[in-house]
């Protein structure tokens, strides 16, 4: 089986593990896919993630966060430029997501960045995904 968008697989699998209130979920690693998890920690999104090693390319392990009573701290997960119709935008386009609660994910010159992130250094990218 060929994946084509390994980013939507690692958002549904956050997503889907999420849903059942589970501790921690495994994906197959890549930079980007650790780029990621870099971000969703920095944001308070993820509690930590783990590169394990095995003969492959390597798995990701991401410990998902929640609050005192299971309360999830995941509440929406999209992939916004796919494969077949890819979305750039430039630093003047990006906005604030829910007036600063959630964050957007960019791939941009600079390694892969939060919204607020992309607004500091002055720099626009491909719109991954968004989160709240």
């Amino acid at each position: 089986m060929s994946m084509t968008d390994p980013i939507a697989d690692m958002l549904t699998r956050i997503r889907n593990a999420n849903m059942i209130g589970k501790e921690t979920v495994n994906i197959p690693s890549s930079r980007i896919k650790v780029g990621i998890a870099e971000v969703l920690k920095k944001e308070g999104f993820i509690k930590d993630f783990k590169k394990i090693p095995d003969n492959k390319q390597g798995i990701l392990r991401i410990y998902l966060k929640y609050g005192p009573l299971k309360q999830k701290v995941i509440n929406y997960i999209k992939r916004e430029s796919k494969p077949g119709r890819r979305i750039y935008k430039e630093v003047e386009d990006i906005r604030k997501v829910l007036n600063g609660i959630g964050i957007s994910i960019y791939s941009t010159s600079k390694g892969i960045l939060s919204n607020r992130e992309c607004r500091q250094n002055k720099v626009g990218g491909e719109h991954i995904c968004t989160i709240w």
